[in-house]
């Protein structure tokens, strides 16, 4: 790395700590469906021996931040926004051994211990200590400064100095590539699959460039604005299928030789797209849903899942399973799963970001505080 990069990565740490010396900070709450905006709050602090206090130098607005966006119940006490950021630590609880000030860290969008069995299993998502930003008294992190607790089992330190244009690379891996690769794995993704991928948002998009890293020898996007499947064929899409409802499962279907594809990856949630998941299926094949399911019940009888011995998977993605390698594999150049992003605003500008995302307009906003 060069002098210039040197400087550039000192004076995000140097900047980041300096605004750490006030005693306010702004962050994003969200009030009701459309109601999204920027308060003023208390800095977060350290309220017990495991946590960790990050200033935030990038955030950014999720997929599913849109669900609540757009159904949210009306509330007096509002929720606190955001999930994904990059930032440097600030302060360290007590029993904290593996952080420090100034260290510039990745974290998962949801903390834990990364000590119990359940995390050692590699499914920190479910871990008994851990928890959810934004929820529980802890702050979301489309804000200034975050508290992070269960700091050392959460946050992966970036060795050495950060090349500021790797930011948004490194952005993505704390939730939508890493979701994306989580849903490839437990679809056992692998040499010479077929892969069937049903969504072209940044999640669906980074299990296509996951899919192709595995080896998927051919992988069949199923997504309708051109300018996301344009980068999903250049991440390694062989095919995209812009029909819906049972236009589209036919057309899958076709692609196939009338077999049905024996993976598929379902990034979206929303009921259509089980239902295209389970249309698309191969008898014997499996469904991977990582999109947050926005229902309870879901088909599993004779004409869905039995019927065909068809296997259902995924979940909240274990991000902090994969994030050493995957940070490793970014700092080396080997994947750029950055390119989901194609907006940048200011934290004042968050609403804004919101708006841009519910219309399609632009498919995932960094949000700089």
């Amino acid at each position: 790395m060069g002098v210039g990069q040197e400087d550039r990565s000192a004076a995000v740490r140097a900047e980041h700590l300096r605004k750490g010396s006030n005693t306010s900070m702004r962050a994003t709450f969200m009030h009701g469906p459309g109601d999204v905006r920027v308060e003023d709050v208390p800095d977060p602090r350290v309220e017990r021996p495991t946590d960790a206090v990050v200033r935030v130098v990038l955030a950014c607005v999720c997929g599913s931040d849109l669900h609540p966006y757009r159904s949210a119940a009306t509330t007096d006490e509002a929720r606190p926004m955001g999930h994904e950021f990059l930032g440097v630590v600030e302060d360290t609880g007590s029993e904290v051994t593996g952080l420090e000030r100034g260290d510039f860290v990745v974290s998962p969008f949801a903390f834990a211990d990364n000590t119990c069995p359940i995390c050692l299993d590699g499914f920190h998502t479910a871990c008994p200590r851990g928890g959810w930003y934004g929820a529980g008294g802890v702050g979301g992190a489309q804000a200034e400064a975050v508290r992070v607790p269960q700091a050392d089992g959460t946050l992966v330190k970036v060795p050495g100095d950060v090349d500021p244009a790797l930011l948004p690379s490194l952005l993505a891996l704390t939730d939508v590539y890493l979701t994306g690769h989580h849903a490839a794995r437990m679809g056992r993704v692998g040499p010479g699959k077929t892969v069937t991928v049903i969504g072209d948002g940044a999640v669906g998009l980074s299990a296509v460039l996951a899919s192709r890293r595995m080896g998927a020898e051919r992988i069949i996007l199923m997504g309708h604005h051109t300018s996301r499947t344009d980068l999903g064929r250049e991440w390694g899409a062989t095919d995209v299928v812009a029909e819906r409802g049972e236009e589209g499962i036919a057309k899958v279907v076709e692609l196939t030789g009338g077999e049905g594809s024996p993976v598929v990856l379902e990034a979206v949630g929303l009921m259509p797209a089980y239902e295209q998941a389970y249309g698309v299926v191969r008898p014997g094949g499996v469904i991977s849903r990582v999109g947050v399911p926005q229902y309870e019940l879901a088909p599993v009888g004779f004409g869905s899942l039995f019927g065909k011995n068809a296997g259902l998977t995924g979940g909240p993605a274990p991000v902090r399973a994969y994030l050493e390698q995957a940070v490793d594999d970014v700092l080396r150049g080997l994947v750029d799963p950055g390119r989901v992003f194609d907006a940048e605003v200011g934290l004042d500008q968050v609403a804004d970001a919101y708006r841009r995302m519910d219309s399609r307009s632009n498919l995932k906003v960094v949000v700089r505080p």
